[in-house]
């Protein structure tokens, strides 16, 4: 059996720990799956360190996508998050290199999202759904990349990748909505900042990662000016 990967931690105290996930790997357990997970490492993480701790989900992303996740250490914790989480996650952004000139360079998409029997997620305008809010920004483009700053105001299933695709410009490595890039395999969206509020201090914590390597190596080729 292949050795996991040792967790990329960004940051940790006595309440949360926060993690760089890394892509392909799922956050938490599905029925398939109930071992190779995030939580799961996290979870042996703090065991290691006393038998008695525990670990709680405050959020998740998509397996695909890489970024910050946040667990608490308490329940009390992982419940007050959950109970509004955004209200408290003031700032989650993201970065992602998407198929094409995106134009115009700035703007907000709004939908209302649904989801299949086999869990493919859309957009509607249908207000039965769930609302979606997604801002973004282009840092750089050409004819055939777009390098995106991504802020979400909603934080739904697949909301960015959905999004994105909507707009004719799915993320580089989406398969499942839309991307025709044969060359890349890895989803190329990764959540790089996140800024939250702590529920009972209300003290503002904000967390942030490097570019990963996969965006860097698809920068230093198509965009001369961008490194």
């Amino acid at each position: 059996m292949a050795k996991q990967k040792k967790m990329d931690i960004i940051y940790e105290d006595k309440e949360l720990l926060v993690v760089n996930k890394p892509s392909g790997l799922l956050t938490i357990a599905t029925d398939k799956n109930e071992s190779k997970t995030l939580y799961h490492q996290a979870r042996e993480y703090v065991k290691k360190q006393n038998p008695r701790n525990k670990i709680f989900i405050v959020h998740r992303l998509d397996k695909d996508t890489s970024g910050l996740v946040i667990f608490a250490k308490n329940e009390k914790l992982k419940l007050a998050w959950q109970k509004d989480w955004e209200k408290y996650a003031v700032g989650r952004e993201y970065i992602a290199i998407v198929e094409g000139k995106l134009t115009p360079k700035e703007g907000t998409i709004k939908s209302y999202l649904k989801e299949t029997k086999t869990f493919y997620v859309y957009s509607s305008h249908d207000k039965k759904g769930k609302l979606a809010i997604t801002n973004y920004a282009v840092l750089a483009s050409n004819k055939d990349y777009s390098l995106v700053k991504i802020n979400i105001l909603t934080g739904r299933k697949n909301q960015i990748r959905v999004h994105m695709s909507d707009v004719g410009h799915p993320i580089v490595g989406d398969k499942k909505y839309g991307s025709t890039k044969k060359n890349y395999r890895e989803l190329f969206l990764h959540a790089n900042r996140l800024e939250i509020i702590h529920p009972f201090t209300n003290k503002k914590m904000i967390f942030e990662t490097p570019m990963p390597k996969r965006f860097k190596k698809v920068l230093d080729r198509y965009f001369e000016d961008k490194k």
